[in-house]
């Protein structure tokens, strides 16, 4: 399973990531906001950056997902069979299979250690890079199809769903999601916090597929998709409808995941 094959590398589309690091700036208390605040056009800018490295970097796609039904058979919840802890989970299936299905939620607890130390040291550079790859790496983890191993479709006879989900839908309607949230509070256990996170995305890929599936056969073919112009190339996508069906359908999920990112993003930093 690498979802490095997925020829839809951009999560939460191009766009999406920004808006997320962007929107979570404003989530902060009053001296933390400033500082944020003032450095905002950096952590928006950057917040692709790792699916940029994705293909360069060794050990970076890892880092985007984790495939946790992999662990389980039939009947079993993964989450039951998989360790929090990251020496646990190595005792248990070893280095090699973590690192091949994914290692999203640990890789959170490294990267809030790493952000934390920046932070002693004073490092502003360090704690600009560092908050803005940590905001992409939260909202992966708040996509429900970066935890299976089903995650473009293709076991089921839905490839595209990927791009469709985090891309296509939010590409469309993102203008029009509420973006005012709470104040962020102080996560005091990065990696419980990530597992969770971790678990509301992956009880929602159930829906997400089964109503992908159930409206394909309610639309068909033709009106499932339409051409849209993209510069000089005229392009096969999701038609409006079609996707505006299917955000109904799940009940705003993707603003809801959206927003829960942006939340996250405040909290962790």
């Amino acid at each position: 399973s690498m979802h490095a094959n997925c020829n839809h590398t951009n999560t939460w589309g191009f766009y999406g990531h920004k808006r997320i690091n962007r929107m979570a700036v404003f989530t902060l208390p009053p001296d933390l906001f400033s500082f944020y605040k003032t450095n905002i056009e950096f952590i928006t800018d950057h917040a692709v950056d790792p699916d940029k490295r994705r293909y360069a970097a060794k050990g970076e796609a890892e880092r985007h997902y984790i495939d946790i039904d992999h662990y389980a058979h039939k009947g079993e919840d993964p989450f039951e069979v998989m360790p929090e802890r990251w020496a646990d989970a190595v005792k248990k299936f070893g280095e090699d299979t973590l690192h091949a299905y994914g290692i999203v939620p640990w890789h959170l607890e490294v990267m809030i250690g790493r952000l934390t130390k920046a932070f002693k040291d004073g490092n502003l550079d360090r704690i600009l890079n560092l908050s803005a790859d940590l905001g992409h790496y939260i909202g992966d983890a708040h996509v429900p199809l970066h935890t299976t191993e089903n995650y473009n479709g293709q076991m089921t006879n839905q490839k595209g769903i990927h791009g469709f989900w985090e891309s296509r839908i939010p590409e469309l309607n993102a203008e029009d999601y509420d973006y005012l949230l709470g104040t962020a509070i102080y996560v005091a256990d990065p990696l419980k916090e990530a597992w969770r996170i971790v678990k509301e995305s992956h009880y929602a890929v159930d829906s997400v597929l089964t109503f992908e599936r159930e409206l394909t056969k309610e639309f068909g073919e033709d009106l499932k998709y339409s051409m849209e112009q993209r510069g000089q190339v005229l392009m096969k996508v999701y038609s409006q409808e079609f996707s505006n069906e299917y955000e109904r359908r799940l009940d705003g999920m993707q603003e809801k995941r959206m927003r829960a990112s942006i939340y996250m993003v405040g909290c962790f930093w």
